[in-house]
């Protein structure tokens, strides 16, 4: 089996939307993506978190950055492709202009072994 990283993407104004959610719908959302984990969990290495602000590194310096990334999660699957069905029903995807990239993990010893 091969590790897969999950990242969630979404727009900054999706964001700030869920942002506003109430408590009430916050907890549906949160209890939507405890419902995919229990479906998913033996796929599941790392349900993972959301992520923060972006600091953008560069040769000598250190600024603000900005991208769309606004979590993780790690699985294990056979495929790439089977990899990304796992995320078909994921409740993040129900949020406006929000998208799942999944990338396959690489075994560096393989690389190097190549």
């Amino acid at each position: 089996m091969t590790k897969y990283m999950a990242l969630y993407m979404a727009p900054a104004d999706a964001i700030a939307k869920m942002m506003k959610l109430s408590a009430e719908e916050g907890q549906a959302e949160m209890d939507a993506w405890m419902a995919w984990d229990a479906a998913h969990k033996s796929a599941i290495v790392d349900l993972g978190n959301p992520l923060g602000r972006t600091k953008r590194v560069t040769a000598g310096k250190v600024a603000d950055g900005h991208n769309e990334v606004t979590g993780y999660s790690i699985v294990e699957a056979d495929s790439a492709d089977a990899a990304a069905k796992i995320f078909l029903d994921h409740p993040h995807l129900r949020m406006e202009g929000a998208w799942i990239d999944v990338l396959n993990v690489v075994n560096v010893e393989d690389m190097m072994a190549a």
